[in-house]
């Protein structure tokens, strides 16, 4: 049974404590699905609702984004510790012939890449988030609206916490043809999410000022 179905108490004292997982990719992803069900509960709050009658289908389309989301990013607190976990099964691989060495090297390059990627598909998903997030804060209940600020304010943490763990396996994987592909949408990933949470503030801080 992974994380996902634990006690968050639990959780918590696992990532508190000296085991090397789940750490910081595993986090990022916690918290971003959290912030897409703060989503969520404002699109629930405004969703059958008459006074929002003439949004009901654009509120329906954020809730299927963010509920998609959020299980994925369970999904993914848990991929982060399994990854984590065969890098370091792989590390401790032994060494000693040429075949080991061979077996070792190759088990480590699949070990990373899987490390790699799943930090990428939590800011992916953390993009997601905070897109709908943008959306969603135009037309939810005004009275959710410092939940779905919330909701992008944690989504951008995440994807901006994901960031290094992505680059830091990239490197450690000395792909350049890799690097040089993923450094773009790296960048592109980080700027939307910065985008989205400025967006959210903004007409939220309208809103309570």
């Amino acid at each position: 049974m992974g994380y996902a179905k634990e006690t968050i108490e639990k959780y918590l004292e696992d990532a508190a404590s000296d085991k090397p997982a789940p750490g910081g990719g595993s986090i990022s992803a916690l918290a971003g699905a959290l912030a897409a069900s703060m989503g969520e509960m404002a699109g629930k709050l405004t969703f059958g609702k008459k006074k929002f009658e003439s949004v009901q289908q654009d509120v329906a389309n954020c809730l299927r984004r963010l509920s998609l989301c959020r299980r994925r990013l369970m999904a993914l607190m848990d991929a982060d510790v399994m990854a984590y976990t065969s890098v370091n099964k792989a590390y401790g691989m032994p060494k000693g012939s040429a075949e080991e060495k061979g077996a070792r090297k190759e088990a480590m390059r699949s070990a990373l890449l899987e490390a790699m990627k799943v930090p990428l598909n939590i800011m992916r998903e953390c993009c997601t988030v905070g897109d709908t997030a943008a959306r969603l804060v135009k037309i939810c209940n005004p009275n959710l609206l410092t939940d779905v600020n919330v909701c992008a304010v944690l989504a951008e943490a995440a994807c901006v916490a994901s960031r290094p763990l992505v680059e830091i396996n990239l490197k450690t994987l000395k792909n350049a043809k890799l690097s040089a592909k993923t450094a773009p949408e790296l960048d592109e990933l980080t700027r939307r999410a910065a985008r989205s949470r400025k967006q959210v503030s903004r007409l939220v801080k309208e809103f309570v000022s």
